[in-house]
């Protein structure tokens, strides 16, 4: 049987939620979230969404006593209307540390023995307070880190190629947030290096493209769902199935002490290798960058 708990139920939450269902991803699914008219009313929109399917999920109440047997937690407690008139990354910190502060005890105390996966932005960050403040294991906590981003890079450059994203292959990498950055060193299609394709202005242009993609969502629509929630249910996949997939997640880097967005192979044991590929100069430089934003990040959260 496969288990999984997701720690608040608001717009991606609940789309996981659905998503894991729908994929027949989980067998049980246990919710949590402060707000109980709405966590009650998404259990049973949950359970409508189902009737008549050729698979079922069973809903399992919130008892923080159903951790104990939870093989996948996934954390997306926050609250997306602090961007209304602020994109600051550091302003939403001051809030999601402290729901961390609220549940990693609880978490801790529960006897939780899974992988914890991060949602929760800035998302770097609060994984690694998460893994302080729990003590479980670095290598069985982690976010989803550059996922998202690297789907809209691979957005980005299928759109200009005419291609299927899928198949784009490559890395967005570093903090999910402003320092992040496309290793376009990793990018390829049909094998082919994207640098021995376009120019140095025209990959710039389409990192811009990549880059607004989130913006542009949340100026649309106010908020982002469907796109984060499918590649959390590819982390959650990698993990239960032991599939050994290699995703840009935001893990803990040995060579930094931090965590950051870089390929990594996950299992159902959690991370079982890092993957440091080799980066230009300039890559390299940015990836420097992106470390000391998360550095400082973090000091702001203790």
């Amino acid at each position: 049987m496969k288990k999984a708990a997701i720690i608040g139920v608001g717009h991606v939450g609940s789309t996981l939620a659905y998503t894991l269902i729908t994929r027949n991803i989980v067998d049980e699914l246990v919710l949590f979230d402060k707000k109980e008219d709405q966590l009650l009313a998404e259990y049973n929109d949950l359970f409508d969404g189902q009737v008549d399917r050729y698979n079922h999920v069973k809903l399992v109440k919130p008892n923080l006593e159903e951790l104990a047997d939870t093989d996948v937690i996934i954390f997306s407690a926050g609250d997306i209307s602090i961007f209304e008139n602020n994109s600051d990354r550091l302003a939403e910190l001051h809030l999601t540390k402290e729901i961390v502060k609220e549940w990693a005890p609880i978490i801790k105390a529960s006897g939780f023995k899974g992988i914890l996966i991060n949602i929760t932005n800035p998302c770097d960050v609060i994984t690694q307070r998460l893994q302080e403040l729990t003590g479980i294991p670095s290598e069985r906590v982690f976010g989803t880190g550059t996922t998202l981003d690297s789907a809209r890079m691979k957005h980005a450059v299928s759109e200009h190629f005419n291609v299927h994203p899928s198949s784009v292959e490559g890395y967005v990498m570093g903090e999910h947030g402003e320092t992040q950055f496309v290793a376009w060193s990793s990018v390829r299609i049909g094998g082919i290096p994207i640098t021995d394709m376009l120019s140095q202005e025209e990959l710039e242009s389409l990192e811009v493209t990549a880059r607004a993609g989130g913006w542009n969502i949340i100026r649309g629509k106010g908020y982002t769902s469907f796109g984060i929630a499918n590649q959390a249910a590819l982390v959650v996949e990698a993990v239960l199935n032991n599939n050994h997939k290699v995703l840009p997640v935001s893990s803990y880097s040995e060579k930094d002490k931090f965590y950051i967005g870089h390929p990594a192979q996950i299992s159902a044991e959690g991370i079982v290798k890092d993957y440091h590929i080799e980066l230009s100069d300039l890559e390299n430089e940015k990836w420097n960058k992106s470390i000391e934003k998360i550095k400082f990040m973090h000091s702001s959260a203790l």
